[in-house]
């Protein structure tokens, strides 16, 4: 009998996937737990494994399509089984709301789609590959410009009178109005050799899922969390030296400045639950235990892998723990429960030569620290001007959940655990 695999909901906010890839066709031999497709889900790329044994009798979602939870993925059974029955079945289902002419349409396609993969069963002909992702599109508007036929120039009114005084043949400009039509930026971009010395063009390209759950959940975070901002600038005299001396007589492997900052972080936490706390509605969750997320920037655009009990590890530890997250998520190997579960996240782009910033919080978590570069400036010590180095942080807080008195009171224990690094040192091991 004909067993119906549908779109596994592979996340929590995951609501539709798109296939990546399929590793097998219809007409294949599919054994339970063997790999059958690769699902791109809002956070990551997942292996999808087969559920059951058979034949592979239906494609129902091409290689770069996206489909809803619970659509139909594909249909697997006996071989030569009719699936036409089952994707009628699946068509009556539908939301009254979708017209009759949509209902038809989805039947043809159901009747044509098994007349297809009858044919497939024969031993000679291959399964059509199913059609690769859409392409970006690229259109510019001097490429869709023409002159009409007939040879006659048209031209706006303005366009003719600003030609006339600058002494411009109209039939030496190429127009990028409708058919053709010459009109005033056309006459203002003439270099007198009939080109342009610029053209409007554009790209578009499709959301990815990825794209489409950061603009959802951070736009949602944006707009329903009133947030406010706390900025402090913090000595790192002392850490670029503790860095220094770990790292060359120490530290098992290399520590990070950012190592030091996630460190810092969970240890202030620990002092200031009202930070370390989540917004719920009806109720406010203060966390005991400190999962810290560390925003990784790929090329679809941003993932938040955790460092879970990040104020019970030692810098090594967290420092390995973090390249091994940017690794994997830059080639999408993440898993969607290493990046569920944090209690406070750090955004850090001083890497890219940020000196301050702001970050959107990511819910449900209440703050968020965004962390600049370390900038060498010049600072008052002991009355004197002298060189210093200085790294500016802005904390961004849910004000449901978190006053200002209590963000303040995390920057300050935060600030000195930066400025005094043996602190950190002296609870824990390297």
């Amino acid at each position: 009998m004909a067993e119906v695999v549908r779109m596994p909901k592979l996340s929590d906010t995951m609501t539709e996937g798109v296939v990546a890839e399929w590793h097998k066709k219809v007409g294949d031999e599919v054994s339970s737990g063997e790999l059958l497709a690769e699902i791109e889900t809002d956070k990551a790329t997942m292996e999808f494994e087969s559920f059951y044994d058979g034949v592979l009798l239906h494609i129902g979602v091409n290689k770069g399509a996206a489909a809803p939870v619970n659509d139909i993925l594909a249909i697997i059974g006996d071989k030569g089984e009719d699936v036409k029955k089952i994707l009628a079945e699946e068509a009556a289902n539908q939301p009254e709301e979708s017209s009759s002419a949509d209902a038809a349409e989805s039947s043809k396609k159901a009747e044509a789609t098994s007349d297809t993969q009858k044919k497939e069963e024969a031993p000679a002909p291959s399964p059509t590959p199913a059609p690769a992702a859409p392409k970006p599109t690229t259109v510019s508007k001097s490429a869709q410009a023409a002159k009409p036929s007939n040879g006659k120039v048209v031209a706006s009114p303005l366009a003719r009178k600003l030609a006339d005084e600058r002494n411009i043949n109209l039939s030496m400009v190429k127009g990028t109005g409708d058919g053709g039509r010459i009109v005033k930026r056309d006459i203002d971009n003439y270099n007198g050799g009939g080109g342009f010395v610029a053209v409007e063009s554009f790209t578009d390209e499709t959301v990815s899922q990825m794209r489409k759950a950061i603009a959802r959940r951070l736009g949602e975070s944006k707009f329903t969390a009133p947030h406010f901002y706390l900025t402090i600038s913090i000595d790192m005299d002392a850490a670029m030296e503790a860095r220094k001396g770990i790292n060359k007589h120490i530290a098992p492997a290399k520590i990070s400045f950012n190592d030091i900052v996630v460190k810092a972080a969970a240890k202030a936490l620990v002092k200031h639950p009202g930070a370390n706390a989540a917004w719920y509605g009806d109720f406010i969750r203060y966390n005991d235990h400190v999962h810290i997320g560390v925003a990784v920037a790929v090329d679809e655009g941003l993932l938040v892998p955790v460092v879970p009990f990040a104020d019970g590890k030692t810098l090594t530890q967290i420092g390995e723990e973090v390249k091994d997250f940017a690794t994997r998520a830059k080639a999408k190997k993440l898993q969607p429960d290493e990046m569920e579960g944090s209690t406070f996240t750090i955004s850090n782009l001083g890497m890219f030569g940020i000196e301050e910033f702001t970050a959107i919080i990511n819910p449900p978590n209440s703050c968020i620290l965004a962390v600049g570069g370390i900038n060498q400036v010049p600072v008052v010590k002991d009355g004197q001007i002298v060189p210093g180095n200085v790294m500016k942080v802005t904390l961004s807080c849910d004000h449901r959940v978190v006053d200002g008195a209590v963000g303040s009171a995390f920057l300050q224990t935060f600030k000195q655990y930066m400025e005094n690094p043996v602190l950190l040192l002296g609870e824990t091991q390297i």
